[in-house]
């Protein structure tokens, strides 16, 4: 299986599951039947890969006047439109919306950073602690003036 197409299944697994627990936690999101999860799921992946990027751009003062925080709103946005173009899956309220985004982008971060999806993870390094100057028995430079 060429690795393009698995890294594709893995976001896709991961999205649905995020919509999952989106609609199981948030009053407001409901699917009728599992197929409608998955194609709001794919609907999803391809309305971030293709019209979040233009959204991006168009509200960038917003984005900047807001510290990167107007995203939350571009992501209820895309969910929201979900919900309106596939009939077996509902978003009732832009508040819904925005509370399932913000579930789907945290359990989204969780899941890539724990299978290493296209290289999405957390990494800790330690810093050896800076060793001190060598003593030289003095008191320090001296200047004659």
């Amino acid at each position: 299986m060429p690795q393009s197409l698995l890294s594709f299944l893995k976001r896709w697994l991961i999205t649905t599951v995020a919509v999952l627990l989106a609609a199981k936690i948030v009053p407001g999101i409901d699917y009728d039947t599992s197929l409608g999860l998955i194609l709001a799921a794919l609907l999803l992946g391809l309305l971030n890969a293709f019209v979040r990027p233009i959204m991006l751009v168009l509200s960038l003062p917003l984005l900047i006047f807001t510290l990167g925080l107007f995203i939350l709103v571009i992501n209820a946005a895309l969910l929201y439109a979900v919900g309106h173009l596939l009939k077996d899956f509902h978003v009732d309220s832009f508040v819904s919306a925005f509370w399932g985004s913000l579930i789907i982008s945290i359990v989204s971060l969780l899941l890539n950073s724990l299978t290493h999806n296209d290289g999405a993870r957390v990494q800790f390094r330690r810093r050896p602690p800076p060793r001190p100057p060598p003593d030289d028995g003095g008191d320090g430079p001296v200047i004659d003036v």
